[in-house]
């Protein structure tokens, strides 16, 4: 009973202190959304500055991604078992270090190492920013948390690409990553000053097999959907890629199965309700990954906007996520999660049905009305369901349930450009030889505009399998209210 009462009180106090311990979350989201968007932008000129080629320093967005997707899962396991507050204060710290290592390097392979290192520490806290968020609030106003949240990732993503083209000119290169030092070390200030110590179990053992075979595999697949934008589906490199991430993730499976503290116990996959949700959420990233990788080019291409006016545009979906997450959260913790993802997914489809109407005639105005419902229907769908998805985790799980989220936004991106990028390329290759051979004229634009149509079209038949994933999802949620007797 005495332990009840401190466990209660224990409770209590994070309780009273969740608004800083979100901020302080808040800035490590912010950090590793803004590192992926400002460095993008700075490619064209790490290749001048550093005296190399494109193919070799796209490995500085690349090995970050690819490390990042892979550690995510095992560092929330180790955040279960060793206590969340260490995991992710030691991933902010590597954070911090390692970008000034970024700054410091001066040539292409310091940097791109040093961004290995940086991955790491940014997976420690990807892995465990959602579950301290989780433990920080009651879970009546979790969804309006997770809007926060929601809102601290789309700041991060539209502020990327304009500070780091105003760093770059007004001071240079490396000072896009000495930005994340003063930042981050206040980062690790509140950590240690307001995010309280959390349950750990060390009395569990790490699976390092279990991570070891589980890192190949998500390695190998990341790696296939990356090379595939060089390579085709036929090239022995994605085929031996494919087949290693088919043993690794099988030997994967057969380990957890029959461990008896498996990283990832798979009987949370039982739960259908979270399995719904995650599924639903890698397809959600998917198609919006897919659609911002090809938008640049239909602007620039087709309707001959300049770089910096495709900047402006693309932040629609941002900016309006940004804004009507917190309101969805909120939503969310009144009327409960599962009708508010629905409303989310009815938006992206309706959303996505009016994209397929873009063509070469397309006005800046109608562009953002055709992209307005996407960013609402994104900022409407993640906080519920992110709130669903922790809100279904056993508490001594929160750790690995929360890298699963994390990694299924991460491989629901690498998936959607991959995929979404070869389909529009394939698409955009049959038009052009398809008119070629009629031996008629058209605009150059047509094979572009006609392949990004069909592309749109094959997105909202995806978008669909979601919408209808989320209803069967609500349906079950229903039944099981009502046998519990819940209203």
């Amino acid at each position: 009973m005495k332990e009840m009462k401190e466990d209660h009180s224990g409770k209590e106090s994070v309780y009273k202190l969740r608004w800083l311990i979100l901020t302080t979350i808040g800035m490590g989201i912010f950090l590793s959304t803004i590192d992926v968007s400002i460095v993008n932008v700075a490619l064209p000129t790490l290749v001048r500055e550093l005296n190399t080629r494109f193919s070799v320093v796209q490995w500085v967005a690349l090995a970050y991604m690819l490390i990042l997707s892979t550690l995510i899962l095992p560092m929330g396991r180790l955040g279960d078992i060793v206590g969340k507050k260490s995991v992710y204060a030691c991933g902010m710290i590597i954070f911090v270090l390692s970008s000034a290592f970024c700054g410091l390097s001066t040539n292409v392979y310091w940097l791109i190492g040093s961004r290995v290192v940086q991955a790491i520490g940014s997976a420690m806290m990807a892995a465990l920013g959602t579950a301290l968020v989780t433990e920080a609030f009651p879970s009546r106003e979790r969804g309006k948390a997770f809007g926060v949240v929601g809102t601290f990732v789309s700041v991060g993503i539209i502020t990327g690409p304009t500070l780091g083209g105003i760093i770059i000119d007004a001071l240079s290169w490396h000072w896009i990553f000495f930005v994340n030092i003063p930042i981050g070390i206040a980062g690790v200030i509140m950590v240690f000053r307001f995010v309280p110590y959390s349950s750990s179990n060390r009395e569990q053992r790490f699976d390092y097999w279990g991570a070891s075979t589980l890192f190949i595999g998500v390695l190998s697949f990341l790696l296939s959907l990356t090379l595939l934008q060089s390579h085709s589906f036929t090239h022995p490199l994605i085929i031996g890629l494919w087949a290693s991430c088919l043993i690794f993730l099988s030997i994967f499976v057969l380990i957890e199965s029959k461990s008896l503290q498996p990283m990832i116990p798979l009987s949370l996959f039982q739960n259908r309700l979270l399995s719904v949700n995650l599924l639903t959420a890698y397809i959600s990233f998917m198609c919006t990954a897919g659609v911002v990788l090809l938008m640049p080019f239909f602007l620039e291409n087709v309707l001959k906007y300049n770089p910096h006016q495709v900047g402006l545009m693309l932040s629609v979906v941002p900016a309006s996520a940004g804004l009507i997450s917190p309101i969805s959260g909120m939503m969310s913790d009144r009327f409960g999660t599962w009708p508010i993802i629905v409303l989310g997914l009815l938006f992206l489809v309706f959303g996505y049905v009016g994209l397929t109407a873009l063509n070469e005639h397309t006005t800046a105005f109608e562009y953002i009305l055709k992209f307005l419902p996407i960013g609402l229907g994104i900022g409407i769908f993640q906080s519920p369901n992110n709130s669903a998805i922790m809100g279904a985790a056993p508490s001594q799980r929160l750790g690995i349930v929360s890298g699963l989220l994390s990694v299924t936004r991460t491989l629901g991106q690498a998936t959607g450009i991959a995929i979404v990028g070869t389909f529009w390329a394939s698409r955009v290759v049959f038009h052009s030889h398809r008119l070629a051979s009629e031996k008629r004229n058209f605009i150059p634009e047509f094979p572009q505009v006609k392949a990004l149509q069909e592309t749109l079209l094959a997105i909202v038949f995806l978008i669909i399998t979601a919408l209808l994933l989320g209803v069967w999802g609500l349906y079950v949620e229903r039944i099981y209210r009502r046998k519990k007797g819940i209203v």
